[in-house]
């Protein structure tokens, strides 16, 4: 696995550290947690803010759900349930 350095304060830097303590667990493997956490908050964010888009728009907003009732008439697609 390739790396990179980044520059983080002393502070930030004092404060992974005791947290990797804790959690029992390599710094680097604690910041690859956290931004992978922080990357899922941000696009469930912007998920939200499209939909909420979508929703305000009545005439898209019909058009999403008649695509979402088409949708659910495939699920079972004729297959038996196992």
């Amino acid at each position: 696995m390739s790396s990179a350095t980044v520059r983080i304060n002393e502070e930030t830097h004092r404060t992974l550290r005791a947290l990797a303590e804790k959690q029992h667990t390599a710094m680097v493997d604690l910041l690859d947690q956290a931004v992978a956490n922080l990357h899922r908050q941000y696009v469930l964010e912007e998920t939200n803010k499209a939909y909420a888009a979508l929703r305000s728009d009545a005439e898209a907003w019909q058009e999403e759900q008649e695509e979402r009732t088409a949708w659910e008439a495939t699920i079972s697609d004729g297959l038996e349930a196992e």
